[in-house]
């Protein structure tokens, strides 16, 4: 129960991002860009990829199958921008705002990444 409930809050923490892909609107919202133009349509393109993960998430709540690919696709989503935003120069605004989501998300992470190769 405690590793779908990991899972669970996985797929949560990559759930708003996602919703830019339904919503443009959510990218001005979020990030302070407008949805159109070049940087608005990359990323409304990000909130596809976010739900991707957010759906790798879900479906690793309930296949232990996939909890391996799983895991390292959130890996790379969340240590991958924390490690652009440390090299970015911990810039504040919108940015830290997903650096910190993304830093609370790793405890969950790191546990649903043990339990899947264990």
């Amino acid at each position: 129960m405690l590793t779908k409930f990991a899972w669970a809050s996985l797929a949560l923490v990559h759930l708003t991002p996602a919703l830019a892909f339904f919503a443009s609107g959510l990218v001005q919202k979020l990030y302070g860009l407008p949805p159109q133009g070049d940087l608005g349509v990359l990323l409304i393109h990000r909130g596809a990829l976010f739900l991707a993960v957010c759906v790798a998430a879900i479906y690793a709540m309930f296949s232990v199958d996939a909890r391996r690919l799983a895991a390292l696709v959130l890996c790379i989503s969340m240590i991958g921008f924390l490690v652009v935003y440390v090299r970015a120069g911990l810039p504040e605004g919108a940015l830290r705002k997903i650096a910190v989501t993304d830093m609370v998300g790793l405890l969950p992470l790191a546990f649903v990444c043990w339990r899947a190769w264990t």
